[in-house]
């Protein structure tokens, strides 16, 4: 698999410090989109579902597997029917927030600063230089866990 490029760049530092994610119950990205999780994972590594926005684009909806690797974190995830993958390497900053980079791995000359909160066990709520990135599971309590 492809490395995401300079996932702590300067771009990506000047983007993050912009960004105001709020994690609020009544924010627009509060939805759910898929079906509840059997049983929700004490951790937040394992399945997600994705869904991504973009400038022109409405929203891509998928599958992601989260894996953390002492500060960085890294996120796979699908859109299409599966046929087409991204990848974000993010660090953590504080105990609720994620700041890297967005890899299209189907058109790897597509990358994205990307930050995310992390506002519970069930919602990461994300957001890219053109549009969101968002991750859910569904049925899970709203402790924050890392």
């Amino acid at each position: 698999m492809q490395d995401v490029p300079d996932p702590d760049g300067e771009d990506v530092t000047a983007f993050a410090s912009d960004v105001r994610l709020s994690g609020s119950p009544d924010d627009d990205h509060a939805e759910t989109w898929d079906r509840p999780f059997a049983e929700m994972p004490a951790s937040l590594e394992g399945n997600w579902s994705s869904r991504w926005n973009a400038e022109g684009v409405e929203w891509q909806q998928g599958r992601g597997k989260l894996s953390v690797d002492g500060e960085q974190v890294y996120i796979l995830f699908d859109w299409d029917d599966g046929t087409k993958h991204g990848l974000i390497e993010a660090r953590w900053n504080g105990q609720d927030r994620l700041i890297g980079r967005y890899l299209n791995l189907s058109s790897p000359e597509i990358t994205r600063p990307w930050v995310g909160l992390i506002v519970g066990a069930a919602r990461i709520d994300g957001e890219h230089s053109g549009g969101r990135i968002d991750f859910r599971r569904i049925g899970a309590g709203n402790g924050r866990t890392r």
